[in-house]
């Protein structure tokens, strides 16, 4: 798989690089947003790893350039910024996930792991933890208790669990789960609450349901 770099930092940059060739990816540099524009024209990604305080400009700019030419480019943003309104911002304009600086390799390629998952359509059966989920059976257990949810409860959260620990903005949940216009932006919380309350009362103690502030929700480990 190949692999984007977006950082003007040359130490950060260089240290990436050696970790994620090491973890046998393939990478290429880019120190300046005008920089990423070309090799982003000019070669195949799997994913970029996207500083957001670039010399030449802002990386939101080139996440912007990525989506506005139809690409799904994964994409995790670092940044050393600690206002949230810019990571919002940037999981707002379409990124995956992101990461404050300082951070850890591992971390990192644990995230990265996490985005570039792809399950099968074949795959019936979900596990994450206490949760189960038959998705041909419609069928959720938690330490095989079963959990009685409505459908789009359980839509909701074969959508979480699909991948976990990666943000689900409210946007998509909208997209895919509003085929037929009875799913509105504002019920998407009333469908979380009861969700958190049906695992919490099953039992669920080793995972949970988060908000992320101004974007969506993330099904993570305790």
């Amino acid at each position: 798989m190949h692999i984007l770099i977006v950082e003007d930092d040359p130490v950060i940059a260089r240290g990436l690089q050696v970790f994620l060739e090491s973890a046998h990816f393939d990478v290429s540099h880019a120190s300046t947003l005008a920089r990423a524009f070309e090799l982003f024209a000019e070669e195949k990604f799997s994913l970029a790893v996207l500083d957001l305080g670039l010399t030449d400009g802002s990386g939101l700019t080139f996440l912007q350039h990525v989506r506005d030419s139809g690409s799904q480019l994964p994409i995790i943003i670092l940044t050393a910024k600690t206002d949230e309104d810019s990571v919002v911002e940037g999981l707002q304009k379409g990124a995956n996930d992101y990461m404050k600086k300082p951070f850890s390799n591992r971390e990192l390629h644990a995230r990265i792991h996490t985005v570039l998952r792809v399950p099968s359509n074949n795959d019936n059966k979900i596990v994450f933890g206490d949760l189960q989920i038959e998705k041909a059976q419609r069928l959720v257990k938690i330490k095989d208790r079963i959990i009685e949810l409505n459908r789009r409860e359980f839509d909701l959260l074969c959508l979480l669990a699909i991948k976990p620990d990666a943000i689900l903005t409210r946007e998509r949940i909208l997209t895919v789960l509003d085929k037929e216009a009875e799913i509105f932006d504002r019920t998407i919380d009333s469908h979380i609450s009861h969700l958190r309350s049906k695992l919490r009362q099953a039992g669920a103690d080793g995972i949970k349901i988060s908000s992320v502030y101004g974007v969506g929700y993330r099904l993570e480990k305790v």
